[in-house]
């Protein structure tokens, strides 16, 4: 039994209409024990409250659940995955997922590893390096069902990122905490020109608090054309158009 009070956490889950077991609860609290101890020597996140972590990292990570078909056995990669949100989340909640969590700083990595092997989590796979390097080796190139991202970045450079890891049918899905309507219609032509199309924009507030959230989510239509990504840093500063 854990020291933790898991209402407020339950009830959030409720909304979303997710039920994770006791057992699944105890794996987010001693994941969210990790993520303190660890970000004692590391910077991890800026966030370690044990509520603002359940709501705005745990429940954020799973509030895929609106725009996707969690129930499928399906293959993730969660791209500069940080902390592990949302793909360590996810894995956590739908243990069916398999997952793939690509980070490019090691000391991250590492995080990531001694959290999959304290929680006992199989079918994690964790990758140290840039997106673009890994996007273009054939083991990873179009090889997932949904590629994940809450990194911070323009949607027209994140899509540059994550495109090319998703097989065509598959699905991109970029977490964003502001409105991003012209974000997303500036972005439009470039994320043709990687092979995708904005399928929904799904604007919400995180349950039972007034934090505003998007998940863009862009359906992978063709395959992604041999001169994307460019090479390191270029999606960045020159984001297509």
């Amino acid at each position: 039994m854990n020291a933790y009070c898991t209402k407020q956490f339950e009830n959030d889950l409720e909304l979303l209409k997710i039920q994770l077991t006791d057992g699944q609860i105890d794996q987010f609290i001693k994941y969210y024990e990790m993520l303190v101890k660890w970000n004692g020597f590391m910077n991890l996140t800026g966030i370690t409250a044990y509520e603002e972590v359940m709501k705005k990292h745990f429940i954020d990570s799973l509030s895929l659940i609106k725009v996707f078909d969690t129930s499928e056995k399906s293959s993730v990669i969660d791209v500069g995955t940080g902390a592990g949100f949302p793909g360590l989340a996810l894995k956590i909640a739908f243990p069916w997922m398999k997952i793939t969590l690509l980070d490019s700083l090691n000391k991250r990595i590492q995080f990531l590893n001694a959290v999959v092997d304290e929680l006992g989590l199989k079918e994690v796979y964790t990758i140290h390096g840039r997106a673009e390097d890994y996007a273009r080796l054939t083991k990873c190139r179009e090889q997932f069902d949904l590629c994940v991202s809450r990194a911070v970045a323009h949607l027209a450079s994140l899509s540059e990122y994550c495109l090319p890891f998703v097989k065509v049918g598959g699905y991109f899905v970029s977490y964003k905490s502001d409105k991003v309507n012209e974000e997303m219609a500036v972005s439009k032509n470039a994320i043709f020109l990687l092979g995708g199309k904005i399928n929904k924009n799904e604007e919400f507030l995180l349950p039972h608090s007034d934090i505003f959230r998007s998940l863009i989510c862009i359906k992978k239509i063709k395959p992604t054309s041999n001169k994307f990504p460019r090479k390191a840093g270029i999606p960045t500063k020159e984001p297509l158009k």
